[in-house]
């Protein structure tokens, strides 16, 4: 067996013993409830909404119908109760993505008509500028009250940018149309849980880049927006950045300068299996060495932020593991549980305290199918985390001697044995303890009941598959 994460509380199991390995193999699990090493917080469980248009395509495969923030349906469209948000009780919702910097906002200020995204191969991300009509901003907002989901929303940071001769964008930050958005929200009442500045433009940039120098003098100038616009309001939104891929440098220097409160949340984004078209992706998954690779970079932010002294915590603004969006059959199957829940555990045990998945709807690799809606197996995997396991404090690596349980004779444990349907690991039907997890005729997600066993027998986890167990005599102190 390999990649056990484990929780105060609860362990689960990532099974991933290769077909013709030994058919059993005992090993013991040493849980110190004494002392936690990481937290997390109310918003850990966050998936993200994009701006693609419907005709973004990659490799041939165009993935992402109506799950645009321009043009998704809304609550009113949707027969009640959908599979949404509810769910999860909290869920936070990242709006952005790469075409994020290319958005302008319709709020009276900018210039020319408020257009829609148009195909354009010459144009960075191969799409023109966009508009967020003012109309829709409202209709989003109605659903995400009706859904109850935390909103950080990404601002574009390219405006008033020039291209300097070593391809990166220079010049200040112009936030005036960004500024003009946050009045209008705060106007209408509308509550932002965050403001997040920019999309990949930290270290080199996919597309472009901004130096870190500038990107601080930035960050300070939407903090004082918010600051501004937020005066006198019982409580204000966080201010976020740099939603980008993480570079050592560029992040201390973003980091150093805006201590000790000037930012809330540094966010970097985890792409870590390569391009969705990589033949390999499932080899990559099913390698807990490969997937182990991401713990440095955890490490070094949460070190990062430790020797600055700052207020700000570390977020995964965005991890859809293979980008150009995903891989059918691969990143919306049963199979890249492995990754996602290996990922989510990982990030929790460095102090991370919200791990946002791209995506929600949309691409190869949405929680939900974009076009039935119809939870895929990483919804379910979501679900499981949420409702199975503690929250909170979580458990450190096994030790020798490890705190036992005390236990009556007669206690029970419960567990969630998650496997793919007729053991396919690329199905996109996930089995609950052998029950297809399928919303029923009115849309309902089906209860998460799970099997209860006595004790003293071993928790017993077959090839590729996923174990929670749920151990509710056991007690942490670092919990209490």
């Amino acid at each position: 067996m390999a990649g056990v994460r484990f929780l105060a509380g609860s362990l689960w199991f990532l099974a991933l013993l290769r077909l013709g390995a030994a058919a059993e193999a005992a090993g013991v699990v040493s849980v110190d409830g004494q002392r936690a090493i990481a937290s997390t917080s109310e918003d850990f469980v966050c998936a993200t909404l994009d701006w693609w248009p419907p005709d973004k395509c990659d490799y041939g495969t165009c993935s992402w119908g109506r799950a645009s923030l321009l043009n998704l349906v809304t609550a009113d469209d949707i027969p009640s109760p959908p599979p949404f948000p509810g769910s999860f009780s909290p869920l936070t919702l990242r709006l952005g993505g790469s075409l994020q910097d290319k958005v302008v906002y319709g709020t009276g200020d900018a210039k020319g008509p408020c257009a829609p995204f148009v195909k354009n191969a010459s144009e960075m991300h191969g799409f023109t500028q966009g508009c967020l009509p003012m109309r829709r901003w409202d209709e989003l907002n109605a659903f995400f009250q009706k859904s109850g989901a935390k909103i950080v929303f990404g601002l574009n940071a390219l405006n008033g940018r020039v291209p300097l001769q070593d391809g990166s964008m220079g010049g200040n930050w112009d936030s005036t149309n960004a500024a003009s958005l946050i009045r209008y929200t705060v106007s209408k009442g509308y509550t932002i849980h965050g403001w997040e500045l920019g999309n990949e433009l930290s270290g080199n940039g996919v597309g472009t880049r901004v130096g870190a120098d500038q990107y601080v003098k930035d960050v300070i100038a939407l903090k004082s927006t918010v600051d501004n616009v937020y005066r006198g309001s019982p409580s204000k939104p966080l201010v976020l950045a740099p939603g980008g891929f993480f570079d050592a440098g560029w992040f201390n220097e973003l980091i150093v300068k805006t201590r000790p409160n000037l930012i809330n949340a540094v966010t970097h984004h985890i792409y870590n299996l390569g391009p969705g078209v990589d033949t390999h992706l499932i080899d990559k998954i099913l390698n807990p060495s490969y997937l182990d690779g991401m713990a440095s970079t955890f490490s070094n932010l949460r070190g990062l932020l430790k020797a600055a002294g700052t207020s700000a915590v570390a977020w995964v603004g965005e991890a859809g593991g293979a980008y150009n969006s995903g891989h059918h059959l691969v990143t919306d199957a049963f199979v890249f549980s492995f990754w996602f829940l290996d990922q989510f555990g990982m990030s929790a045990k460095y102090d991370t305290k919200s791990y946002c998945r791209q995506s929600f709807i949309g691409g190869n690799y949405g929680l939900l199918n974009t076009t039935t809606f119809q939870p895929n197996p990483d919804y379910y995997s979501a679900i499981n985390r949420v409702s199975v396991t503690s929250e909170g404090a979580h458990g450190h690596t096994p030790r020798r001697h490890g705190r036992k349980f005390a236990q009556a004779a007669s206690a029970m444990r419960e567990e969630y044995h998650l496997t793919a349907k007729n053991g396919n690991i690329q199905s996109q039907v996930m089995m609950l303890n052998g029950r297809a997890l399928v919303t029923d005729a009115d849309g309902n997600i089906p209860r998460m009941e799970p099997v209860r066993v006595a004790a003293a027998q071993h928790i017993v986890i077959a090839p590729y598959s996923i174990v929670f167990a749920h151990i509710p005599y056991f007690r942490a102190p670092a919990c209490s």
